[in-house]
């Protein structure tokens, strides 16, 4: 269970689009990839693969999109804290 919450709290801290294609591929895949391996400890699969593929498909989602598409604010990585 503990890794559930752990993955849960990954997708959130992630939740990130910027505002140029390459932050947006980067979070994109982030996401993706967070994704496909809670959807896979939820579904009790192999979690390697599922992120793997989530990457690709959040990476390809983040590059073919721009911020008017859909924005999440500033990447997590380029904020001050």
């Amino acid at each position: 269970m503990s890794s559930k919450v752990l993955i849960v709290g990954l997708v959130l801290a992630l939740s990130a689009c910027g505002a140029n294609k390459v932050d947006r591929a980067i979070t994109g895949a982030a996401i993706g990839a967070t994704a496909g391996a809670a959807g896979a400890a939820v579904s009790d699969n192999d979690i390697g693969p599922a992120a793997i593929v989530g990457g690709l498909v959040g990476g390809a989602i983040g590059a073919a999109t721009d911020s008017g598409d859909f924005d999440l604010g500033e990447p997590i990585y380029k904020r001050r804290f």
